[in-house]
């Protein structure tokens, strides 16, 4: 690697204040202020990646835009990312550019999604990233700010500014920020990397197109096939209330869930294989949800599945210690944005 030429436009500002002033103006931001992107700032982002400036990170697959390594440390940089997260961050954009990741679309959409990131392997710990107590929100600075980069690259990298590219109607907090690790130490199953085809030990990151998560409640059983009834039931809400189609689901298990599913020798592949069965509907039910003209249209008796196999279903272990609580993340749009994972680095 070179010494890193960069192409950006500079600005000239008093301060730190004044940058964000800058930014704020010109609509660069989320509305958050940002860390000031200096030349210093983004050249020790790229050192961490051994990166040039114009090295191409992915490119998006619609519009075929190229994307930088520059312009992605520019965007940890000013989302308040230190430079050790930068390898988290570039790995997930080069896995939101597989085309199965449907970038376009899922920016574009009315549906208001946000890309869901989960790293596994030891730069969780490295970085010190959190995948315990509030772990879907304020409790680490690489689970906040490497999400945030992702949204800051969107904006401005890809124009994903509402109400123009961004078309969401509602949108969710996670468009913020929405990135947590597996905890794997606290866990009696497989990484999900590892599932995912990750060697054992390998460092990675899995992204899928997610809108808000379903918290779930259930501490009044120790059958696992109880407990995964009440994580389904979300399931088949959220294909009465928002979307039929079927494809990828993540479903987060809290500690207290995993302990008693381990003391019944559950594994993630049995957990998948009961959802599969019991995650579904029959159009009939779309009824139930104000939506009898949609049910009555043809076969009232067709079953919908949430899931295409079970092995749709990304199971994650994360969440603090203590209560019987747990969720489903439901995809954006199942057929069209499946669940993208990528070794950190490759």
């Amino acid at each position: 690697m070179t010494e890193a030429t960069l192409t950006s436009p500079a600005h000239e500002v008093a301060d730190a204040f004044e940058a964000n002033e800058l930014f704020q103006r010109n609509g660069w931001t989320d509305g958050l202020p940002i860390v000031p992107p200096t030349d210093t700032a983004v050249r020790a982002f790229l050192a961490a990646v051994g990166r040039n400036a114009d090295d191409v990170i992915g490119v998006e697959p619609v519009r075929r835009r190229r994307i930088t390594a520059e312009k992605v440390a520019i965007a940890a940089v000013m989302a308040g990312c230190l430079p050790e997260f930068m390898p988290v961050v570039a790995s997930a954009i080069r896995a939101m550019c597989e085309p199965q990741f449907g970038l376009h679309g899922c920016t574009a959409s009315t549906g208001g999604s946000a890309p869901m990131i989960v790293v596994n392997g030891p730069i969780r710990t490295d970085i010190g990233m959190n995948a315990t107590h509030n772990v879907f929100a304020n409790a680490s600075r690489a689970n906040a700010t490497i999400g945030r980069a992702i949204r800051l690259f969107i904006l401005n990298v890809l124009g994903g500014y509402p109400g123009q590219l961004d078309r969401s109607t509602l949108g969710h907090p996670g468009k913020f920020t929405f990135c947590l690790a597996e905890d794997e130490d606290g866990s009696p199953w497989v990484p999900l990397s590892v599932e995912r085809g990750i060697p054992a030990g390998v460092s990675a990151v899995t992204v899928m197109a997610v809108e808000s998560p379903h918290q779930i409640m259930n501490e009044w059983t120790h059958d696992p096939k109880e407990i995964l009834d009440t994580y389904a039931a979300a399931i088949r809400s959220n294909m009465l209330t928002y979307s039929i189609w079927a494809g990828n689901y993540a479903m987060v298990i809290a500690q207290q869930h995993r302990q008693i599913f381990a003391a019944a020798n559950w594994s993630k592949e049995n957990i998948r294989e009961y959802t599969f069965e019991v995650a579904r509907v029959a159009r009939k039910e779309w009824r139930t949800a104000g939506k009898a003209a949609v049910a009555g249209r043809k076969d009232e008796e067709r079953i919908y599945q949430a899931l295409r196999s079970p092995d749709d279903l990304l199971v994650i272990a994360a969440g603090g210690p203590a209560g019987g609580f747990g969720a489903i993340v439901p995809p954006w749009y199942g057929k069209k944005s499946l669940a993208i994972t990528t070794a950190i680095g490759a």
